[in-house]
């Protein structure tokens, strides 16, 4: 008979760093076109995957000495390798059972709704790389383009379906939302990507996490991103869902403008692209990095054609210079009422965080 305590112990020889189980019927409040009931309709039960990631992979970031380490291991490492082999390991252990085990990866945004600001359609994800160079005119750039796919039945969702990870392990007990978005868990604060199954399995269920607050809403986060994407709990700007009876906040990011940063950190943040290039900013392609543009896909492109020979990706993933956030919210969660105090013989921050006088 197969039992939670089957698929925990599975996924833990397998290598994930934590699993929690879920009635799916805790996502039932999720919009159509991301509600993972759709995935498999006959499904009673999601399971979530934690994989932690290094805290050391922004060490290189930190320091401003290395910055491949972080695209290449925490996401393309654990996305594309790590979690699929994980998710294969166990979905054996269930169908071997007589169920099935739906095994969802994270695959970045190729839903027919946009993750960036949820209109339908084309648009650019903060998960995949956009070659727009001459090159990639006679083959398939990493651009997302869905905007022609329809149901494939009256009563069906487009595809490909793409449900809130962060939601769904909240849902399955593993953690919260912090402040700037990303899931915090008591192990690893906000170091881990996630995968997930679903089954026709009935299982034993995990309680969503109701111990101390993770997030201590102490504006780091707001406070170190390059671009000011996020606003302070001040301004009230902030985005509420409620999973299952649990309440889940978080800052209304400006999440095109958190893109464009992620992924080229700005003129005092990208050791990549000469300083005159930033004071030049031919034909104002740079705009939206010196703030005198608003965000949105089309400054995005413009910045991508401007920036993206500086530092190109060799990993499928954009290659990110930023990670302010993450690494104040570490930094903060390493104190002493933190939930990563004393987790390290050593803190991430050891000093001052380095800022280009350009």
């Amino acid at each position: 008979m197969l039992t939670s305590q089957m698929i925990k112990e599975a996924a833990r020889r397998a290598g994930a760093d934590a699993c929690g189980i879920a009635p799916i019927s805790r996502m039932d409040g999720a919009p159509d076109d991301m509600n993972p009931k759709f995935l498999f309709p006959e499904a009673k039960s999601m399971i979530g995957f934690i994989f932690r990631i290094p805290r050391g992979v922004q060490r290189g970031i930190e320091e401003g000495t290395q910055f491949f380490q972080y695209p290449s291991m925490a996401y393309g490492g654990i996305n594309e390798i790590f979690a699929p082999a994980v998710l294969y390991t166990v979905g054996k252990l269930i169908e071997d059972e007589g169920y099935e085990a739906f095994v969802y990866r994270n695959t970045g945004a190729r839903g027919s709704v946009s993750d960036m600001d949820g209109s339908p359609g084309s648009s650019l994800s903060p998960e995949e790389q956009i070659e727009i160079n001459e090159n990639a005119k006679m083959s398939t750039a990493h651009h997302r383009s869905v905007q022609f796919t329809r149901p494939t039945r009256s009563d069906n969702v487009a595809p490909d379906l793409q449900f809130h990870f962060r939601l769904a392990a909240v849902a399955c007990g593993l953690g919260e939302i912090g402040y700037s978005k990303m899931l915090l868990t008591p192990q690893f604060g906000p170091l881990q990507r996630l995968a997930f199954i679903f089954t026709d399995a009935e299982l034993e269920y995990d309680e969503m996490y109701n111990g101390e607050p993770l997030c201590k809403k102490c504006m780091r986060c707001v406070r170190e991103c390059p671009g000011k994407c996020i606003p302070d709990i001040k301004s009230g700007k902030t985005i509420k869902v409620n999973i299952a009876g649990k309440e889940c906040e978080w800052a209304d990011i400006d999440m095109w403008k958190c893109y464009a940063f992620y992924t080229h950190a700005g003129r005092y943040q990208n050791p990549f692209v000469p300083k005159e290039v930033w004071d030049k900013n031919e034909n104002g392609a740079l705009d939206l990095m010196e703030g005198k543009a608003e965000a949105s896909e089309v400054e995005i492109m413009k910045v991508y054609g401007a920036l993206q020979k500086y530092f190109p990706s060799w990993v499928g993933y954009n290659m990110a210079k930023c990670g302010g956030c993450i690494r104040g919210c570490v930094s903060r969660l390493e104190m002493k009422d933190g939930c990563l105090a004393g987790r390290f013989e050593a803190p991430l921050r050891t000093k001052k965080p380095w800022k280009l006088e350009r």
